[in-house]
């Protein structure tokens, strides 16, 4: 009997997953690895779903994670916060140019390393951009590009940055001395009830408008705007954010999936060395940013890494490393790429194909 053949149901199935998550998470407490929560979730479960164990994650759970990291990242924005995040706006405008130019050349190297007419100007576009995966998934879908080499792209190259960076930092010593805002209430339960319920309300009417990533950014807007206006209900549990890191690491290992392996080696590889090159140059680029605008270059590179909104920002809180000033980057260079993906596709990539 193989492991796809296990009498299984999905809610077995998930507690299992769960299980094996949290135990992993417990593991990486106990070898001080960095953001044990997320990272020991996140290898644990690929592991096991390459190998055929038939893990489960939960589309809602991981949801609730983005909300709570959403809440959590905008604790930080107190009005002096929020007025020097305002402050350092052009830099942030700079990194989604940033961001856009290192997905244009990532796109030319994963076209150039392919051999001739295996993979198409399109679907190597939407696979370098630097945004949200399922977003640029849901994009390679509707116009015709290969969907599988797109996913594996984007998963490929967020669980390379999320291993890397923290890894790196943690090998170099690199730690901040930014702590999360000291709370004057510390958690209250009836506080914790109405910051989540206006949390949840802003996520949800996101998602209503069909917003991109609306568990994180309408969270993240509505506990920001309380935080800039001086307004503090309660502190937040560790636990909560704890879970929600397990929930988001979850979600990235079961991405891992056994036809994951059979996807065109050639293409991973070109996958895996363009990342790295993109780690390497974000940190040149980052330290040329944080010494003219006065800076901490460990914050500025999660700021302007290719990796995700949520990683990088939990990565942030994690190692006391500026979260207003990451969390400021990614959802600047997040609005501004998501809304000009389709028109630079329209404008270049599609008339390129037609005339070439």
């Amino acid at each position: 009997m193989t492991f796809k053949n296990l009498p299984l149901n999905a809610g077995l199935r998930l507690i299992a997953t769960f299980a094996v998550a949290w135990l992993a998470a417990l593991l990486c407490v106990r070898l001080k690895t960095p953001l044990p929560w997320m990272i020991g979730p996140l290898l644990a479960t690929a592991a096991l779903t390459m190998a055929g164990v038939p893990l489960r994650s939960s589309r809602r759970l991981r949801n609730g994670g983005q909300w709570i990291v959403g809440t959590v990242l905008g604790l930080y924005f107190t009005p002096a916060v929020a007025l020097r995040v305002l402050e350092l706006a052009p830099w942030m405008l700079l990194g989604a140019a940033w961001a856009l130019l290192m997905g244009h050349l990532f796109g030319r190297w994963l076209l150039w390393s392919q051999p001739a007419g295996t993979v198409d100007a399109t679907t190597a576009y939407f696979a370098s951009v630097i945004g949200g995966a399922s977003e640029m998934a849901a994009f390679a879908e509707r116009v015709g590009a290969r969907v599988d080499l797109v996913a594996a792209a984007h998963s490929l190259r967020v669980m390379l940055v999320v291993l890397v960076i923290p890894f790196g930092y943690q090998g170099l010593g690199l730690h901040g001395h930014d702590p999360a805002p000291a709370s004057a209430v510390g958690v209250q339960p009836a506080g914790l009830a109405l910051l989540l319920a206006a949390t949840a309300a802003g996520a949800l009417a996101m998602h209503a408008l069909r917003q991109p990533n609306p568990w994180v950014l309408g969270s993240l807007l509505v506990s920001l705007g309380l935080s800039a206006s001086g307004i503090e209900w309660t502190a937040m549990p560790g636990w909560l954010s704890a879970a929600a890191q397990l929930s988001i690491g979850i979600a990235l290992g079961t991405r891992f999936t056994p036809a994951f392996l059979h996807t065109a080696p050639r293409w991973l590889l070109a996958v895996a060395a363009g990342t790295l090159a993109m780690i390497a140059a974000s940190a040149g680029y980052s330290w040329l940013v944080a010494q003219a605008a006065g800076l901490v270059p460990a914050s500025v590179l999660l700021g302007n890494s290719p990796g995700g909104i949520a990683e990088m920002c939990i990565t942030a809180k994690v190692l006391d490393l500026g979260v207003p000033l990451v969390t400021g980057f990614h959802v600047v260079r997040y609005v501004i790429v998501l809304v000009l993906t389709g028109p630079i596709w329209r404008r270049w990539v599609r008339k390129d194909e037609r005339t070439g």
